[in-house]
């Protein structure tokens, strides 16, 4: 997306920065920590979106801990995945290797990766390849495991047809321009955004090179691969699910604590009522239960050494522990 005409009405503009690590350039927002003590959270999003998801939530977050947020390869205002021979930033392992390059070019280390959906599968990427200094990951309605059935065998094959061909971003982004259509598609998510939050939304689906980030990023994707592993997940993993979520059915979360070691199977907390974007339908309510998942240190513990995030100054639930 164009950052001159588009970045002015972004929501937090006033936050961002870009920076190039991995091959790429970065669109990136900051909250400060509010304390020396306070632990530092990095968002990540799902396929499709952007730094626009944490729009209400991060805020409420930052609060209480330093919050870093980032839009993915191919996604908003970040730069399309870096390829090469050797290397495909698209790719699982590629951009859980990018987003870690990015927090040494931040000299960021965040304690605590939130990943909603597809972000969720790249935090437990970054933690099964190095989990020094990472306290956990807070899952919302995270994607982990691979697609059922018909939909599980075809998924990945047509999304590379999709990719290989350069007309179609642009006549998905022509077409998701229309509300009806991007309304339809929204709510088949289980969710129901406001006017500004779907109004949002347009903007990114109505740009063929975001259409095209996303649609690399789903061609690539491997989660049987993250399946395979996630037993060997050595930081607790909390699962946040929507009730209503029809993108990933809630008894994956089931499934996925099922798969961890007892050392790393978290919590589960179910979100009813609310679908695939919790966090974008009550904010307050995911932050309350987020907040609680993570651990705030007292204010007489040691300080942590001060992270990018400081220097750059860019209803109901239901929870089961297992």
């Amino acid at each position: 997306m164009d950052w001159q005409r588009e970045g002015p009405s972004w929501p937090h503009h006033e936050r961002s920065r870009f920076v190039t690590a991995a091959g790429q350039r970065w669109h990136v927002q900051a909250w400060p920590t509010p304390a020396a003590h306070a632990p530092t959270l990095l968002l990540l999003h799902g396929t499709g979106a952007s730094t626009h998801s944490w729009r209400d939530l991060a805020p409420l977050l930052a609060q209480q801990a330093g919050v870093i947020a980032i839009d993915l390869p191919g996604h908003g205002f970040s730069g399309p995945a870096a390829s090469g021979a050797h290397r495909d930033g698209a790719t699982l392992p590629g951009m859980a290797r990018g987003v870690r390059a990015l927090l040494a070019a931040l000299g960021a280390t965040p304690q605590w990766l939130v990943g909603h959906s597809a972000g969720a599968a790249i935090a437990v990427r970054m933690a099964l390849d190095d989990a020094a200094g990472l306290h956990g990951i807070v899952s919302l309605n995270g994607a982990l495991l691979p697609l059922h059935g018909l939909a599980g065998r075809f998924f990945s094959p047509m999304a590379k047809l999709l990719a290989l061909n350069p007309l179609v971003p642009r006549v998905f982004a022509w077409r998701a321009g229309d509300p009806v259509a991007l309304q339809r598609l929204i709510e088949s998510t289980g969710s129901t955004l406001d006017a500004s939050g779907a109004a949002l939304y347009r903007r990114l689906v109505s740009d063929p090179s975001h259409v095209a980030g996303a649609l690399r990023m789903m061609a690539r994707w491997d989660l049987q691969a993250l399946q395979d592993a996630l037993p060997r997940l050595a930081v607790p993993l909390h699962q946040v699910v929507g009730e209503r979520d029809r993108t990933v059915p809630p008894a994956d979360a089931r499934r996925v604590q099922q798969l961890l070691a007892h050392a790393a199977a978290g919590t589960s907390a179910t979100m009813a009522g609310l679908g695939h974007l919790a966090h974008e339908e009550q904010p307050r309510e995911v932050a309350r239960v987020l907040l609680r998942l993570v651990p705030l240190p007292a204010a007489g513990e040691s300080p942590r050494p001060k992270s990018a995030v400081q220097a750059s100054s860019v209803g109901a639930t239901t929870e089961r522990r297992s």
